[in-house]
């Protein structure tokens, strides 16, 4: 799924992203799961 998140990029790293592109290594996809980025 991680492969796909480029497609679309609305929602995926958490309920309040803007759109953004998920970060491409885990650490930094966690760390804006926490912030709520």
């Amino acid at each position: 799924m991680a492969q796909g998140d480029k497609r679309s990029r609305r929602g995926k790293i958490a309920n309040g992203s803007y759109g953004r592109r998920r970060p491409q290594t885990s650490r930094k996809a966690q760390r804006y799961k926490q912030r709520g980025f």
